[in-house]
């Protein structure tokens, strides 16, 4: 059969024409809505401009052919092999594309609003600046190295789906549901994912600097070692969320529910911080002594053997690696990165109390383990000069809070 034949007997009201052969075909502009193709040859057919609507196109081959700008609105396409066709700036609204082969296919400007496309697979494929406003994409809808640049997400449905190096670039993903979707590494930054349901999705390593994920579904999510500086988690649900090595540095976490259910509260020191000049000059007239003796053993790291000082005394309680933005453990099994955080809230007491390191004259170290004892040392070596370093004690226990690896307190004068 020729497009001559097939558009005449079209127009005499025929609709049936499954099966038929019409490879390399020009149909370019037919009106052919409503029309029956199921398994029908369309390899490499020209069908720029068509109208399909309606269209029931059920396990054709469509291999390499051009329906760009065509009209596809509502057309089943279901089964379809769609790979390296040409669907540029169409119309496939509404449609059911389900367990499609669409590999390679341009669908850049295409407009997919609501169309099914659950289990399909769009390897490779290009969607720049589509509209996938509401699309199913699950069912292990596989888009690996699929080019999403600039295209509209708000609202798809893309739980589940494979989506490993796909290209999201300025994408509009507000609303989208990401749940279980493996998204470790990525670059999502200065993105807006609010209201998103990423529920159990893993974000291991992904960077979401500057992100809006305001009311966005983050329960159950792998957020290790993800980079948060800066984004908006307004009334965020992190609950069960896991936070570990996580960088959250003045990103918004007002109302949102911590990794433990618990409502973030902006964290505010008992102490008040006297910014006053005299507070200031207190500081650094502190009356403070290094004491030595060789009758004694020699200090052999950063600490002396004691510190003579006279001034307000501070105790500063045993800090953990708890992030207070997270109120909870970070770095579960990194004593180093342990370290760092724990240094980080001694300093935050410290400065809310008008003090410095150099007013710290006694701490005591509890490790987990004495074996982590050189990289506890080479973190907390960085915090003193080892000629005025403070008293130190430094011992092994059997449990620390939260099993923890380290805990440190120290003894401040001001």
């Amino acid at each position: 059969m020729d497009a001559k034949e097939l558009l005449e007997r079209y127009a005499k009201g025929e609709r049936n024409f499954q099966k038929v052969i019409l490879s390399g075909v020009e149909l370019t502009g037919a009106d052919l809505s409503e029309i029956d193709l199921q398994q029908a040859d369309l390899s490499a057919a020209n069908l720029s401009g068509s109208n399909f609507t309606n269209a029931l196109i059920l396990s054709a081959n469509l291999t390499r052919a051009d329906l760009s700008a065509a009209k596809m609105a509502q057309v089943n396409l279901g089964y379809a092999k769609l790979n390296q066709a040409d669907f540029s700036e169409a119309d496939l609204s509404e449609g059911k594309l389900w367990s499609v082969q669409m590999n390679q296919a341009n669908l850049d400007k295409a407009n997919l609003t609501a169309a099914n496309l659950g289990a399909t697979s769009l390897i490779g494929a290009s969607f720049v600046e589509a509209n996938l406003s509401r699309v199913n994409l699950t069912s292990n809808a596989n888009l690996t190295s699929a080019d999403l640049t600039r295209a509209n997400l708000s609202q798809a449905n893309l739980a589940g789906a494979n989506l490993k190096d796909v290209c999201l670039e300025q994408a509009n993903l507000r609303g989208v549901n990401l749940s279980q979707v493996n998204l470790s590494g990525i670059d999502l930054a200065d993105m807006d994912l609010s209201v998103a349901n990423l529920e159990k999705a893993n974000l291991s390593q992904s960077y979401l600097q500057g992100t809006n994920l305001e009311r966005s579904s983050l329960r159950g999510a792998n957020l290790s070692g993800a980079n948060l500086s800066g984004a908006n988690l307004k009334k965020a649900d992190l609950t069960n969320a896991n936070i570990d090595g996580v960088h959250l540095e003045e990103a918004d976490l007002t109302g949102a529910i911590m990794p433990d259910g618990k409502r973030y509260k902006q964290q505010t020191s008992d102490i008040k911080t006297d910014k006053s000049e005299a507070s200031r000059k207190k500081v650094e007239i502190m009356d403070r002594k290094v004491i030595f003796t060789e009758s004694a053993p020699s200090p052999v790291g950063p600490y002396n053997q004691a510190i003579l000082a006279s001034g307000q005394m501070l105790f500063v309680a045993g800090q953990i690696a708890i992030d207070p933005r997270l109120g909870d453990v970070v770095y579960k099994d990194d004593v180093t990165k342990q370290t760092e955080r724990v240094m980080a809230n001694i300093e935050a007491i410290l400065t809310a109390a008008g003090a410095k390191w150099s007013n710290v004259v006694k701490t005591s170290v509890f490790l987990a383990n004495m074996n982590d004892f050189a990289a506890m040392n080479a973190v907390y070596s960085k915090y003193f000069d080892e000629a005025t370093a403070p008293a130190r004690a430094c011992v092994e226990v059997s449990r620390l809070p939260k099993d923890v690896l380290v805990e440190i307190e120290c003894i401040a004068m001001i």
